[in-house]
């Protein structure tokens, strides 16, 4: 059972590790966490816990707590700041916590027999950083963000017709040439920044870009209809919505004495998510582009690039999300043309615009999703029901009755893995799915709740039941 103490440090701590005892030869596997707390958000490591929370003690935690130390500072590099406190439990067990604090000098390396490696958090896990994170560090460290760095490109190489034309028509004033070096888009030399190009009306860069497609059913079968578009910010915004708006049907919600007609989404909610999509996407992953999916029973957009901070927003609550921003220069224009707030309340408005549809169920409230290197908004089609001839008034196949028409991409993710292998543990589905442990029994707790899934035998040698026929409805993705 684990200790109340532990419940209360772990309480006070976004993310933490176990370490039964202190590795003194395999250093390499506590040292790789102190690297990637100090390159996210922080963390803690508790010395004398086992991996299921309880306190087996250590038995020399001074000793320890020097060699600690000594190693983060000669192998650690440059060495991050961290405390290291100790703890007494009732039973006279001690415990060591090592807490990492985020750091600003990034990348923070591991340096040892030749080897120099940065390593960065992935759900539960510490994991090398690829290229692409690292060089993301590197930007990092030196307190710059990708749309602030500075482009070969020219003002004379460049126009801006496309956001003259939405400043005048959303502020109502002139827009003047001056306006692009307050807004960072060019420097003081005169080369456009990165921002600069992504606004810029011939805007090269092929990765910025939106594929949009309608699927024909709920998985990625045939095409009704696909597109590819490329350009600067603003008229890849303006094609998104476009595309939405074609397949955006109506349906109709049955009032007492009318019928009134409602659409299958939120024309405000998908403007929000797809602004949300092109702010805070990872510009710096090349060969990457925004997705519109739209599926007879939802709406994916697709954002390459994860949380900023380096979690995982399912783990999060809407209404206390980071403002920090991936790119700042490209979310100052966007704001100054009023298509978003600056207080980094995107999320929420999208959930908040979704609602005020006529016929609103909590069962299709939006859901968003985020992994290390991607982030998917997924918005349920208001009037989809099933394959009747009423598909909006058919109580018996209404969402809030069948749970499952309702699953969110984690738990369908979380079935077909439980069907394919009903031995698998909790850690493996946490590496598999790159999400914490407490998203895994979150999502269990639900299925479970639901009767979709039950646990054969103990959790050592027992084995994961899925309901027969859910499986079938999964089949696909």
């Amino acid at each position: 059972m684990m200790d109340n103490i532990i419940k209360r440090l772990i309480g006070e701590n976004t993310t933490c590790d176990f370490k039964e005892f202190l590795e003194r030869k395999q250093f390499k596997s506590w040292l790789k966490s102190v690297s990637a707390f100090a390159n996210g958000l922080g963390g803690s490591l508790f010395f004398g816990v086992n991996d299921d929370g309880e306190v087996v003690g250590l038995s020399n935690i001074k000793s320890d707590t020097e060699f600690i130390s000594d190693k983060i500072k000669t192998i650690i590099d440059p060495i991050p700041d961290f405390e290291l406190k100790t703890f007494q439990t009732e039973d006279g067990k001690n415990i060591l916590e090592l807490r990492v604090l985020s750091g600003s000098m990034t990348p923070y390396y591991f340096v040892n027999s030749g080897s120099r490696i940065a390593f960065v958090r992935m759900g539960d896990e510490s994991v090398v950083a690829n290229a692409h994170q690292l060089s993301g560090l590197v930007l990092k460290g030196r307190n710059v963000t990708y749309d602030s760095l500075s482009t070969e490109y020219t003002l004379k190489e460049m126009s801006f017709d496309v956001l003259a034309k939405a400043y005048e028509k959303q502020t109502g004033s002139p827009f003047q040439e001056k306006l692009l070096r307050s807004f960072s888009l060019i420097t003081d030399k005169g080369f456009l920044t990165n921002a600069g190009v992504l606004f810029s009306d011939q805007c090269p860069y092929r990765h910025s870009s939106l594929y949009c497609t309608r699927w024909t059913g709920i998985h990625k079968d045939d095409a009704k209809d696909s597109r590819e578009y490329q350009g600067n910010l603003l008229s890849l915004l303006d094609a998104g919505e476009q595309f939405v708006d074609l397949h955006n049907l109506k349906g109709w919600v049955k009032l007492p004495n009318r019928r009134l007609n409602t659409p299958d989404y939120s024309r405000r909610a998908v403007f929000e998510a797809l602004v949300n999509a092109f702010i805070h996407r990872d510009y710096s992953e090349l060969g990457s582009e925004v997705h519109i999916d739209i599926y007879d029973d939802r709406l994916v957009i697709y954002s390459p690039g994860g949380m900023f901070d380096g979690t995982l927003i399912q783990d999060r609550d809407l209404d206390d999300v980071s403002s920090k921003r991936r790119n700042p220069i490209l979310a100052d224009v966007f704001a100054q043309l009023d298509f978003m707030e600056k207080r980094g309340s995107g999320l929420r408005k999208i959930y908040n615009e979704t609602a005020k549809l006529p016929g609103f169920t909590e069962a299709k409230e939006p859901r968003f999703r985020s992994q290390a290197t991607s982030f998917y908004t997924e918005l349920l089609n208001n009037n989809y029901r099933s394959q009747t001839n009423d598909p909006v008034n058919d109580p018996v196949n209404d969402p809030v009755n069948d749970p499952v028409k309702s699953f969110t991409l984690l738990q369908k993710d979380l079935i077909s893995l439980l069907k394919e292998t009903p031995t698998i543990t909790r850690p493996e589905l946490c590496e598999r799915l790159n999400v914490s442990l407490a998203t895994i029994r979150r999502a269990i707790a639900q299925l479970k709740e639901l009767n979709i899934i039950e646990r054969i035998g103990s959790d050592k040698a027992g084995y994961w039941k899925v309901k027969s026929g859910v499986d079938k409805l999964i089949k696909g993705r």
